[in-house]
């Protein structure tokens, strides 16, 4: 287990030898042991040609790798950060609300439109998304970054869940996305009630919601 939450706002990650770290350029706050911090010129994982892919779709955030012997205090710009620890599936998450993550996951990247088509597209942009992405999968833990406090709401068959798109954070697991309207006349003549879209997320995994409609 790499992380551990100390509170709210940072993460303490323990770093041992022959395993590497990822985490967002100039996270760190503080550490103990023989911890070595190096660019990441490649952005994360995957090599040159994932690098070029994620420079494509914008989902190229300063990282750095993290190697060595002790412990390191991370956070960034008194976000609230939350652990997620993925077992074997897949979590969708901006890059840009990535603190910091273990290497032992597959960094990727996915076009909004292959979870939705046009509307998933459509998505990315009235969410300030854009077109793609960021996936990681595999067994290990990832510290994102939200806007006050974030909640952890299941997603099951019979259970669908909506979203704002503002407030949407990441998810995880076998989960469909797609955005919904619910336009009506009282929207275009400018008396609606501000909720006109929603994200709706079946399938079986997991959403997280941050306690506001601001993006990071």
């Amino acid at each position: 287990m790499a992380f551990r939450e100390i509170n709210g706002k940072m993460v303490e990650a323990t770093v041992v030898p022959g395993q590497r770290l990822f985490s967002q350029r100039g996270a760190m706050l503080a550490y103990k042991g023989e911890v070595s911090f190096t660019p990441s010129m490649a952005g994360g994982q995957g090599g040159l040609m994932s690098m070029i892919g994620r420079r494509v779709a914008n989902e190229d955030t300063p990282l750095m790798s993290v190697e060595g012997s002790g412990t390191v205090l991370f956070g960034h710009g008194g976000h609230h950060v939350q652990v997620i620890r993925l077992s074997g599936d897949t979590l969708y998450v901006e890059a840009d609300r990535l603190l910091a993550f273990e290497g032992t996951l597959q960094q990727g990247t996915m076009f909004l439109g292959s979870q939705g088509g046009v509307m998933g597209m459509v998505r990315g942009q009235v969410s300030g998304q854009g077109l793609f992405t960021t996936t990681l999968k595999g067994h290990g833990a990832v510290a994102v970054m939200a806007h006050g406090g974030v909640i952890e709401i299941p997603i099951s068959p019979q259970r669908p869940v909506h979203v704002d798109p503002q407030a949407y954070v990441a998810h995880h697991g076998d989960v469909r996305n797609k955005l919904s309207t619910a336009l009506g006349w009282r929207d275009m003549v400018g008396r609606g009630s501000g909720e006109a879209f929603q994200l709706e997320l079946s399938g079986s995994g997991a959403v997280y919601v941050q306690a506001s409609e601001e993006k990071l």
